[in-house]
């Protein structure tokens, strides 16, 4: 994985993708800190969800972009059209900690804009519009979490699992783009994890840990080059990670978010890390 920026200067596109978005973050999709909030090992998760939340309504965009790796697509490039989701969904994995109720607004106007636009660089695209759509599990943790009350109306795409980590870059930098077009300033909101050991037998969840210690060390080490801004180490050491450590969907919730800012970040902050059922998560937040 290369840097598709290096040794190019910034293009008017560059300039509109950068005024665009106004802030950045990687968060997890499972709904344990939501559901589960006093739990200690899952409360710090839960805790820096709170923080970028703030964070989020401090830049004042007009919509919340959404990648969700747990949208999962397989033919075309799904968004959602309708205008309103409301309902209460449970997850299929941890159904026995409860509902997840939402509550979603969706910024028809900015998601009509761009499913055209992606079939200029060969993503098809296709909106989802129906009563009823069974909403994933990370889209409602970033809408309930970073959108509190559906005070923001939100854009919000699946993830092809055919997809490349390039194709899912471009589809990032293209949404930005036509934002900026439109004038709309954006948040843009990758979910997803990290590291994807999970824990196959029943644990006691306060003892929850990150399942190996080869995969914590591999994600603070991650976290670290986020937090420095060292994007040439960063993109050098993706491919080992992604593999050794198995990482959620092949890390392209973060092939998103670098697509929407160009691949431009001074640093990051670090809201919080910790396990998932022995899987790794973390809030983050990018600065550009």
């Amino acid at each position: 994985m290369e840097s598709s920026q290096s040794g190019i200067g910034k293009s008017r596109l560059n300039l509109i993708n950068l005024m665009s978005v106004v802030s950045a973050f990687l968060i997890p999709g499972s709904p344990l800190p939501y559901l589960q909030q006093d739990n200690p090992p899952w409360r710090t998760l839960a805790e820096a969800m709170n923080s970028a939340s703030v964070s989020l309504a401090r830049s004042e965009p007009d919509t919340v972009v959404v990648y969700s790796t747990q949208w999962i697509a397989v033919l075309d490039q799904l968004w959602q059209t309708q205008p309103r989701l409301e309902g209460s969904h449970v997850d299929e994995n941890w159904h026995e900690f409860g509902e997840l109720p939402y509550d979603i607004t969706i910024d028809t106007e900015l998601t009509a804009a761009i499913i055209p636009i992606t079939g200029t660089v060969g993503i098809r695209s296709k909106g989802v519009n129906y009563n009823a759509f069974p909403v994933d599990t990370g889209t409602i943790i970033a809408a309930n979490f970073l959108n509190p009350g559906s005070l923001r109306q939100m854009t919000i795409t699946s993830n092809n699992v055919y997809h490349s980590w390039d194709i899912t870059k471009e589809l990032g930098r293209l949404t930005a783009q036509v934002a900026g077009e439109m004038g709309r300033k954006v948040a843009i909101v990758g979910v997803g994890g990290l590291s994807g050991s999970f824990f196959r037998d029943i644990i006691d969840i306060s003892e929850d840990r990150i399942a190996r210690e080869s995969d914590d060390a591999w994600n603070n080490k991650i976290l670290n080059l986020m937090k420095a801004g060292d994007s040439d180490a960063l993109y050098k050491v993706l491919p080992s990670y992604i593999e050794e450590a198995k990482v959620d969907m092949g890390f392209k919730h973060l092939a998103f978010i670098l697509g929407s800012i160009d691949e431009q970040f001074s640093g990051a902050t670090i809201y919080g890390y910790g396990p998932l059922y022995g899987a790794g998560g973390a809030v983050v937040e990018f600065h550009t």
